[in-house]
């Protein structure tokens, strides 16, 4: 009898993920997909999500791909935005349907029409119940699972009411999201002062605090017409450049320290951040720029102690070890208290 040869295990499928971005607040996700090769232009696509059908736009079409497949895997997209500065969660969102054709832009169009319609229904509604609550957005999904109006408000509300009004009304499922200002300059944001679009709403997805320690440092104007964005807010573009003006102030010294130049000792009156200039003002009176990497930083009287009384408790501490592991001068020791 000839023998059976045994099966071969199934090998899984090798799965590629192509990265989108969808829905009204701009959210990336990985969604996967078959297709052999992507278009290396810009292209609308319609994915499956938990929410149903949405349509999105293909993010990296010219290098981030390679025989279909996104190049870089989830941990290393994150890792993109961290070292950028920028907080993002990226995940596996759902699955690629199909590329959009023409009749599926104009879909699109149609439901942004019938969104503004909701909306003002959605705030006619508001109005009659009396509702703490301001209605700023709402968002068709593609597929017409679902309408989801966007509103801020200061506190808890109860829309219970509202939902079964709205949804009486339009005879599909009603979802209500709370947002913050932030949230809102995302939705509804334009051009900011720079000239350029919102940040957050044209790359950022998580939005960071932002507060006045950053805009102190960077020496910009304390105006807050100035300094706040669309939101009212704090500008996000503070943000960017901190940990660089946070590492460059470390080596800077501090005000009052003592220092030695080639013009002579003196100490430290100011410094600017950017050009790593110090400002030292001489024993004669006379204030000089001077470069960081041309002076020296000389010990203060106060340093001088503590670095003595370390080095004299350090060296307690070794007599101590010593005398423990040595016999002969725990013996000694024991003789002399006899």
């Amino acid at each position: 009898m000839s023998k059976v040869a045994p099966a071969k295990p199934k090998q899984t499928k090798y799965k590629k993920y192509m990265l989108v971005r969808y829905s009204r607040m701009n959210t990336l996700g990985l969604f996967e997909h078959h297709e052999t090769r992507l278009p290396k232009v810009d292209t609308r696509v319609v994915v499956k999500t938990d929410k149903g059908l949405e349509l999105g736009y293909l993010v990296g079409q010219l290098s981030s791909y390679r025989a279909g497949q996104f190049k870089f895997d989830s941990e290393e997209i994150k890792k993109y935005f961290e070292d950028s500065n920028i907080d993002i969660s990226v995940d596996r969102s759902g699955k690629f349907v199909r590329y959009a054709t023409a009749a599926d832009i104009s879909e699109e169009r149609h439901l942004k029409k019938i969104a503004e319609e909701e909306m003002e229904c959605c705030k006619r509604f508001v109005k009659e119940l009396d509702l703490p609550m301001k209605i700023v957005d709402a968002e068709h999904i593609f597929g017409g699972e679902r309408v989801i109006f966007y509103f801020m408000s200061d506190g808890r509300v109860d829309f219970r009411e509202l939902v079964k009004k709205i949804a009486h009304e339009y005879q599909t499922r009603i979802e209500m999201r709370q947002i913050g200002s932030r949230d809102e300059a995302k939705i509804l944001g334009d051009v900011e002062s720079c000239g350029q679009q919102c940040c957050c709403q044209r790359f950022l997805k998580l939005l960071k605090p932002v507060n006045m320690r950053m805009a102190k440092m960077q020496k910009a104007t304390l105006d807050p017409s100035k300094i706040s964005g669309y939101c009212g807010r704090l500008k996000c573009c503070l943000r960017y450049e901190d940990k660089t003006y946070t590492e460059l102030k470390r080596r800077l010294p501090k005000k009052n320290t003592k220092v030695k130049t080639k013009c002579g000792e003196g100490k430290v009156v100011d410094t600017q951040i950017l050009t790593q200039l110090v400002m030292v003002e001489l024993s004669e009176g006379q204030k000089v720029p001077v470069p960081l990497e041309e002076l020296e930083v000389l010990p203060s009287p106060e340093n001088t102690k503590k670095k003595k009384q370390n080095s004299d408790t350090e060296n307690n501490h070794k007599d101590n070890r010593k005398s423990e592991t040595d016999p002969q001068r725990q013996d000694s020791a024991e003789e002399s208290k006899q």
